[in-house]
């Protein structure tokens, strides 16, 4: 079943203005339960704008949004609470928005005003934390005398502890260096296996949505270019390099040996599977 649909979700900012601008034109989308999908396109594609509406913080110029099976009623708030608890949205940044005098206090803000009891508060702040590689003692701290990914793991769990159907991270990996993307990567990627709910992930980076994505959604100038599994979306290499995006470096490295004769029958887009092709070929000429 699709946990999330879009049927011809137009949005348009500045209408009657000399500044109108069309970011999401006509977008038919349907995402089944349990993806972990990769969103690319150049900036001012029209990412933020579609995922801002699954999260129904942007209304739609036109179309619909349905969300587990239910329309999105932007006139009924009883039922938008209800989407912004099933639809967890992370934002660039997000250690930003940390207040709290204590990592537990942080983690458990989003279940607190989901009203739940404080039992089952507790229960998801340290099962959170632990997915995310918290420490129980780090709960007691201050947010702010953490290090920079430290925090935005912080942030990151307040929005995974609603449990949410669907999490949306917008570029989680931005300003962090290879090791602190290498860590938020992972951890995407374990909560994916362990929830085994939907994950999208936005991203500019060919080789972090290469890494962990099974389908790739590309959008551009507002339109759904595709979604398709990532190795079937990297095959389109040309078309992608003359939108503004690339492949991931390790792709454009095979590729160029494939035009130099050297004999590789396979699609590589991550490190790890280029390394394995690597070796069998070696293997095969002893």
């Amino acid at each position: 079943m699709a946990v999330i649909k879009t049927e011809n979700l137009t949005y348009v900012y500045g209408e009657g203005t000399p500044f109108r601008k069309v970011a999401l034109d006509n977008v038919n989308l349907s995402v089944e339960e349990g993806e972990l999908v990769g969103v690319i396109g150049h900036t001012g594609s029209g990412k933020s704008t579609l995922i801002e509406h699954f999260n129904a913080l942007l209304r739609p110029t036109s179309g619909n949004v349905f969300i587990d099976g239910e329309r999105i009623n932007w006139d009924d708030k009883k039922t938008l609470r209800g989407i912004r608890f099933k639809v967890g949205l992370v934002f660039q940044y997000p250690e930003y928005q940390l207040f709290e005098d204590t990592v537990y206090k942080d983690i458990a803000f989003g279940p607190k005003n989901m009203e739940l009891d404080e039992n089952e508060i507790d229960r998801r702040v340290r099962e959170t934390a632990r997915l995310v590689g918290i420490s129980e003692d780090m709960l007691i701290k201050s947010p702010f005398d953490l290090s920079g990914g430290q925090k935005r793991r912080v942030a990151i769990a307040g929005v995974m502890a609603m449990e949410p159907k669907v999490l949306i991270l917008d570029e989680p990996t931005a300003g962090l260096d290879p090791k602190g993307r290498e860590t938020i990567l992972e951890m995407i990627h374990s909560y994916h296996r362990e929830k085994k709910n939907t994950v999208m992930l936005v991203s500019h980076s060919m080789e972090d949505v290469a890494k962990i994505a099974k389908k790739i959604l590309v959008m551009n100038d507002g339109r759904l270019f595709c979604y398709d599994d990532t190795k079937k979306v990297f095959e389109r290499a040309d078309e992608l390099k003359a939108m503004g995006l690339s492949v991931p470096q390790i792709t454009r490295v095979f590729n160029r040996l494939k035009e130099k004769g050297i004999d590789i029958t396979e699609d590589v887009y991550t490190v790890d599977f280029a390394k394995k092709l690597v070796e069998k070929v070696m293997e095969m000429k002893k």
